[in-house]
């Protein structure tokens, strides 16, 4: 009889459990990565809807008492918990919208690409990486392209970090590395490629510089030519590389190779 009320019990409990319970998530916006946390719940990635639109553009967000509401200048937006959808311009898309200690929450991707924007899981920020409409630079690109340019340049000029953001690039373009810009600077399949990496520096806040730089770099700026290899002499004695590539120019305190 106690086995079979047991059992019985287990199985009631094993209903209500979450077939998969929700964990945090990191969000960055156009390469922002914001304060407020998302998280991921049964495959779906929720954002806090003010902290989403705020980092989007210009939005008024408020609560009226049944759902939040938000406008632009050019677009509307409202979220119902109770209704379970959400609305973007007109547009009615049924979905889960959750309140947590009074924070709004609404699926990520479909909040997103209502709006005009796009996102991408990045599996090293361990998060979602958002897009802007009219945005210059895919955010994820952009997000570890100014970062690794200021773990690993700096102190540099611009010119030097520009050179730093033309090294991953032109990986990316060669078929000896991975074709993507977090691949290349992740990539260890013959060791770690760069030394932020390692050391966890890759993942500090740049400087306006170096988000400039990654910039430039992203729309085509070329200071470093064709090279796929630079080492800093002061720091490192670069022998590998000074034995078996074809050195190129020296700016800053960078040697660069090809």
């Amino acid at each position: 009889m106690k086995r079979t009320l047991l059992c019985g019990l287990l199985a009631v409990a094993a209903l209500c459990l979450p077939v998969q319970a929700a964990r945090p998530a990191n969000l960055q916006v156009d390469g922002e990565l914001l304060n407020a946390s998302a998280y991921v719940e049964a495959g779906t990635t929720y954002a806090p809807l003010r902290e989403l639109l705020e980092s989007l553009g210009d939005w008024n967000v408020w609560w009226d008492g049944s759902a939040a509401r938000a406008v632009s200048e050019d677009a509307s937006l409202s979220a119902d918990p109770d209704g379970g959808f959400l609305t973007v311009n007109g547009q009615r898309y049924p979905c889960v919208v959750d309140v947590v200690e009074g924070r709004t929450y609404v699926p990520l991707r479909l909040t997103a690409e209502a709006l005009g924007g796009s996102v991408r899981w990045d599996p090293w920020l361990d998060g979602a990486a958002v897009t802007s409409p009219g945005a210059e630079h895919d955010a994820m690109d952009y997000y570890w392209l100014s970062r690794i340019i200021h773990a690993e340049s700096g102190g540099e000029a611009l010119e030097g970090q520009i050179a730093v953001g033309n090294v991953v690039l032109n990986r990316v373009s060669s078929g000896d590395f991975p074709d993507s810009i977090p691949g290349v600077i992740f990539d260890d399949e013959n060791g770690v490629q760069f030394e932020p990496v390692s050391n966890g520096t890759v993942t500090n806040a740049p400087t306006e510089l170096s988000l400039e730089a990654a910039r430039r770099a992203l729309s085509g700026e070329n200071t470093a030519g064709d090279a796929l290899y630079f080492f800093a002499p002061a720091l490192s004695q670069g022998s590998w590389i000074d034995s078996s590539r074809t050195y190129r120019q020296t700016i800053g305190c960078h040697r660069f190779y090809n």
